[in-house]
């Protein structure tokens, strides 16, 4: 009964996600999973910034650099800073213990959270961090609202500040709510400099979520073929097979 209530939730999961967005209109990530370049820009963003707290314990170094096409070298060299194997895990030190007593709940693993929370979910959230200083860590998210986690990329966006409008339930009482966020302190990048860096780290958390879809999708097309050729040679051998029948 367990497994079965497990499986439902799975198969829920992105439906209540969505639902959760409400109203929220969420950015296209436009997503290129065929660009090795971006997947490859993605998993330095990933290290650099998200594995400080978040592992990707299903998803293997050794994997990644065939997968993106990097050379194993330069994965040890630029990727890998903790003495771990090239066949290791991309794993963290930091225990579900330790998390949850610094953030409150322990970091999620990322290996599946494209294919959890959606790819344009992601796109938009981590570009909708703004100020808020009544937060633990300054800071407080438009798509997910009192977000337990500190805004990473701000040196590489900047500093965003909320715009609030004044609307009227159906009592008539008057409320602040938050209609979009602005930049107001720009960081090292420039919009859309940012954007590009945010779409390739979706890009790259999209590929750990199914590290095989390419080739998937590669074996398909193939098959495909093979059905649509097997289909004329079917056909021709019927007609050879029933044309003295008539």
């Amino acid at each position: 009964m367990k497994k079965q209530l497990l499986a439902i939730l799975l198969l829920v999961s992105p439906a209540l996600v969505l639902a959760s967005s409400g109203h929220l209109h969420l950015d296209k990530a436009n997503i290129d999973p065929t660009n090795k370049e971006s997947l490859q820009r993605g998993a330095r963003t990933f290290v650099n910034y998200c594995m400080g707290c978040h592992s990707a314990k299903y998803q293997r170094y050794n994997r990644l650099a065939r997968d993106l096409e990097i050379p194993e070298a330069d994965v040890i060299d630029s990727l890998m800073f903790t003495g771990e194997k090239i066949g290791d895990h991309m794993a963290i030190a930091m225990t579900s213990a330790a998390g949850k007593r610094y953030f409150g709940a322990a970091p999620p693993d990322l290996t599946l959270v494209a294919r959890v929370r959606g790819i344009d979910w992601l796109y938009t959230y981590l570009r909708t961090f703004y100020r808020d200083d009544s937060r633990p860590f300054g800071v407080n998210n438009q798509v997910f609202p009192n977000v337990g986690m500190p805004n990473v990329l701000w040196q590489l966006q900047g500093w965003q500040e909320p715009v609030y409008k004044t609307k009227k339930d159906d009592y008539g009482h008057e409320h602040k709510v938050l209609e979009a966020v602005e930049l107001k302190e720009a960081g090292s990048l420039t919009e859309a400099e940012f954007d590009r860096t945010v779409r390739d780290l979706v890009n790259f958390l999209a590929y750990m979520g199914e590290p095989i879809k390419q080739q998937r999708m590669a074996l398909g097309v193939k098959v495909l073929l093979f059905l649509l050729v097997f289909f004329v040679v079917a056909y021709l051998l019927k007609k050879e097979y029933w044309k003295d029948v008539h």
